[in-house]
Formats: structure tokens, sequence, C-alpha cells
């Protein structure tokens, strides 16, 4: 019983993260997720890169808002 407990709290939180993620969070080139990003944060894009995390490629997107914040937005890349 303690190991279905477990297993339903793992199966919330993937739920709840991907639910916490913006429609169309996944990107497959970084120029989309540049522009998805400083759409959705209504900013200026700073610097925009991909890397390697692990077994995953990330798109790292550096952003300016208009009130002069800079935000750091990570896009998991969609491979096909």
């Amino acid at each position: 019983m303690n190991n279905m407990k477990r297993w339903i709290a793992k199966l919330a939180l993937a739920v709840a993260m991907a639910l916490a993620m913006p429609t169309g969070a996944w990107a497959q080139t970084l120029d989309e997720a540049a522009s998805q990003a400083a759409r959705q944060y209504n900013a200026k894009v700073l610097s925009a890169r991909t890397v390697q995390e692990g077994n995953k490629r990330v798109h790292v997107i550096k952003l300016l808002t208009k009130d002069g914040v800079v935000k750091t937005v990570r896009i998991p890349v969609r491979d096909n």
C-alpha cells in the first residue's frame, strides 16, 4: 500500500509539473523557443542557446522584461 501512495504522489507531481508549463512550452528550434518566450513574457531576447542536461537538450532564453527585469526561461527541446 505504501508503494501505491508513493506512485500516486509521483504521478500527481508529474501532472502538476506538466500543467504548470505554458501551452506550447515544448519548442523544436531555438528560434521558435526564443520567439515564444519573448511573446509570453512581453520581453526582449538578450540571448538564446541550447544546452545538454544529462540526456536531454534544453533551450535557455535570457529575456529583458518591460520592467527592466532579466529573466531566464528554460524550454525543453522537442525531439522528433
